[in-house]
């Protein structure tokens, strides 16, 4: 994978684009389905390719503060933690990368994993 690869609407670099993942954070949490067929489709990742972008885009948000949650309807929670993937980035992103490959490494759903910071869920 190398990072001059260019979103094929945008023109931004893979780099680029991975740095400003986590500028959603402050108003609202980043879906895992938004990375996953945003690299595959606009960036034309697959495979590894695909896999390593994946880590960086989540290492990114982990680095920004956000922290794994799903949705929290019908529980009085708008986000719930998800506190299961481990502590520190590298096994947090590490567990989540293997659930993904456990699946088929398919796009996620709207209802599956997000991230948002603790101040959107605490």
């Amino acid at each position: 994978m190398t990072n001059a690869i260019t979103h094929r609407r945008y023109g931004n670099t893979l780099a680029e684009w991975i740095r400003q993942i986590p500028a959603e954070l402050p108003a609202d949490a980043v879906g895992l389905w938004q990375i996953i067929p945003e690299a595959r489709e606009d960036f034309g990742l697959e495979g590894e390719d695909l896999t390593r972008c994946v880590k960086q885009a989540l290492l990114a948000l982990v680095a920004a503060g956000a922290k794994p949650v799903r949705s929290g309807k019908a529980t009085g929670h708008h986000w719930i933690a998800q506190t299961h993937y481990g502590s520190d980035a590298e096994e947090v992103v590490g567990n989540i990368i293997a659930e993904w490959r456990g699946w088929g490494m398919g796009d996620p759903t709207v209802g599956g994993l997000w991230f948002a910071l603790p101040e959107l869920f605490g």
